[in-house]
C-alpha cells in the first residue's frame, strides 16, 4: 500500500530519534488508521528491531521477540526466563548502539502479562537511558495504552518522551489519494472517511464512486462488507448491544433519549456503552459550541468515522437484501439518500475550509467553530471571536438547485436565538453551496457575507497544510 502524507508525525519522530539521548515515543490510535506504515516508514533505512506482537501465549511471544534480538545482533539465541531477562539481554546488546526498538500491537504483550509494562519501566531506567537508543510502543487497543503506558497509573508513567496519537486523514489531507474532482472527492470521502485502508481500497482512475461502493462495500466478498462488525469484535467481547447503539445513531437518533428508545436500551446501561464508544473512538459527543462541553445537557452523538456512518446506515439495516440483490439495494435504497449522507460530511468539510482559510488569512479568526442548535433551530457551522465580540454563522447545503435569497433570510432568522456576546457583537455570515447560487446574490449582499462554491472549497483545501 502507498504510503500517504503523515509529515508531520514523521517529523516528530525523526527529530526525537536525531535528538542525543535517548527516547520512549508511545504511539497509538484505532484500528487501520496508519500506524504500522508509519512506524515502518520511520525505521526503514535506520537500524531497527521491529517486533509486531500477536494474539499468542506468553512464552511464544516472549521466544519470538528473543529470536529477533539475537538475529539482529548475529546472535546465538540466549536461554531466558521471563520478559526480566529478555529485557536484561536486549539491554546489554544495545549499550553501544543507536538503535529503534520498535513493538507493534504491544497491547497484546500486556494481554498475556499484565506485569510487563514494570518490566518495561526497568528496561528503560537501568539500560535505555544510558544510550542513544529509542523504544517505539505502538498499539491499537486505546484504552490500554492509555491506561497501562500513558496513565498515572502505569509504571511507565513519566518515562516516554513523546507521544503520537494518530489521527483519520481529514478531508484536505485524503485529497492526496483521492483522484475524483472536488464533487465526487466529497462524495467519495463520505463513504470512506479519511481511514488509509479504506480510502486506498477505491479505485480512482476506471471507476466512480457508485461503483467502488458496489465493489467495495456491497459485495459480500469485499473486505469492507464486514469490516465493521470485525473491528467491534476485536474489542469487544459481547458487541451486540454496541452495533444497535451505533445503528441507532447513524439512522438519526442522536441524543441518549431518542437512541434509549430505538434500542431498548435504559439510559443507565446506555450512559457506560456510550463511554466505551466514546473511549474506542467510534463516536463523539457534541454541544452546542456557545455552551460548556462539561456542563451541557443538550448533548447529541454522532458516529465518530465516516465508513462506520454509511454502514450502519445503510449495510447494516439490508444485509440480507444486499446478499441476494446488492445492486437493487443500491439503486433503491442508497442512491436516492445518498445526498443527505453526504450533507452532513459537506458541513464537516466546510468546517474544515474554514479552519484553512483562517490559517491563510482568508478568512477572520475565531476561536472556536461548531454546530448549533436549541429547540427545533439548529445552525450548520457558528465560529466564536470573545476577544471582538465576534460571531460567525453559516449554512452549507449539499443540494442540486442553487442557493437563494430564502437560506439567507432562514439564517438571519435563526441568529436572533443564538445567545452568546453583547447585543452589540458583530456578526459575520458565511454560506457554503455544492450547486452555487442563484444569479446575483453576491452583488445584493453586503460585505458581512461570504459565498463558497465548490471551486472555493477546492481552491482552499487543494493549498499546502500550514500548521
Amino acid at each position: 500500500m502507498k504510503f500517504y502524507n503523515r509529515d508531520n508525525e514523521l517529523e516528530a519522530l525523526n527529530t526525537a530519534y536525531e535528538s542525543p539521548g535517548h527516547d520512549v515515543y508511545v504511539v497509538y490510535g484505532r484500528r487501520r488508521i496508519g500506524k504500522t506504515e508509519l512506524v515502518k516508514k520511520f525505521c526503514r533505512h535506520r537500524p531497527h528491531i521491529y517486533f509486531l506482537a500477536a494474539q499468542e501465549a506468553e512464552e511464544r511471544q516472549r521466544k519470538k521477540f528473543t529470536e529477533q534480538v539475537a538475529d539482529y545482533f548475529d546472535d546465538r539465541v540466549p536461554r531466558v526466563d521471563g520478559w526480566d531477562e529478555t529485557l536484561e539481554y536486549l539491554g546489554e546488546k544495545i549499550a553501544d548502539e543507536d538503535l529503534i526498538i520498535a513493538i507493534d500491537e504491544f497491547p497484546y504483550l500486556v494481554e498475556e502479562n499484565n506485569s510487563l509494562p514494570s518490566y518495561f519501566q526497568s528496561f528503560v531506567d537501568e539500560h535505555l537511558k544510558e544510550t542513544d537508543s529509542m523504544l517505539v510502543l505502538c498499539g491499537s487497543s486505546i484504552s490500554t495504552m492509555e491506561s497501562e503506558v500513558l496513565g498515572h497509573e502505569s509504571p511507565l508513567y513519566g518515562r516516554r518522551t513523546g507521544q503520537l496519537d494518530v489521527q483519520p486523514f481529514s478531508f484536505q489531507q485524503a485529497r492526496e489519494a483521492i483522484l475524483y474532482d472536488i464533487e465526487d472527492a466529497i462524495r467519495s470521502y463520505a463513504v470512506t472517511g479519511g481511514t488509509p485502508m479504506y480510502l486506498t481500497l477505491f479505485d480512482y482512475f476506471d471507476s466512480p464512486p457508485a461503483e467502488n461502493i458496489q465493489s467495495q462495500i456491497l459485495s459480500p466478498t469485499a473486505v469492507l462488507y464486514n469490516e465493521p462488525e470485525f473491528l467491534l469484535r476485536t474489542e469487544l467481547r459481547s458487541p451486540a448491544r454496541y452495533m444497535s447503539i451505533l445503528e441507532s445513531i447513524a439512522l438519526g437518533n442522536t441524543t441518549p433519549n431518542e437512541i434509549s428508545g430505538a434500542t431498548g436500551i435504559d439510559s443507565g446501561p446506555l450512559s457506560k456503552y456510550l463511554r466505551k464508544l466514546q473511549q474506542l473512538r467510534l463516536i463523539d459527543r457534541e454541544v452546542p459550541v456557545t455552551a460548556s462541553a462539561k456542563k451541557s445537557k443538550r448533548s447529541k452523538y454522532y458516529v465518530a468515522d465516516e465508513f462506520l456512518r454509511f454502514w450502519f446506515r445503510y449495510v447494516e439495516p439490508n444485509r440480507s437484501s444486499i446478499e441476494e440483490a446488492p445492486n437493487i439495494v443500491y439503486e433503491n435504497t442508497i442512491e436516492p439518500d445518498l445526498p443527505n449522507h453526504v450533507g452532513e460530511t459537506f458541513e464537516d468539510i466546510c468546517q474544515e475550509a474554514i479552519w484553512e482559510g483562517i490559517r491563510q488569512n482568508e478568512i477572520e479568526g475565531y476561536s472556536e467553530i461548531g454546530r448549533w442548535w436549541y429547540g427545533e433551530n439548529e445552525i450548520d457551522i457558528v465560529g466564536l471571536s470573545p476577544t471582538d465580540d465576534r460571531i460567525l454563522f453559516a449554512e452549507c447545503k449539499w443540494t442540486s438547485e442553487p442557493v437563494g435569497w430564502g437560506l439567507v433570510d432562514d439564517l438571519r432568522d435563526k441568529t436572533e436565538h443564538v445567545r452568546w456576546g453583547p447585543n452589540s457583537r458583530t456578526e459575520r455570515f458565511a454560506l457554503f453551496s455544492k450547486s452555487g447560487f442563484v444569479d446575483g446574490l453576491d452583488q445584493e449582499l453586503d460585505d458581512t457575507w461570504s459565498l463558497f462554491d465548490l471551486s472555493d472549497l477546492d481552491r482552499i483545501l487543494s493549498k499546502p497544510i500550514r500548521i
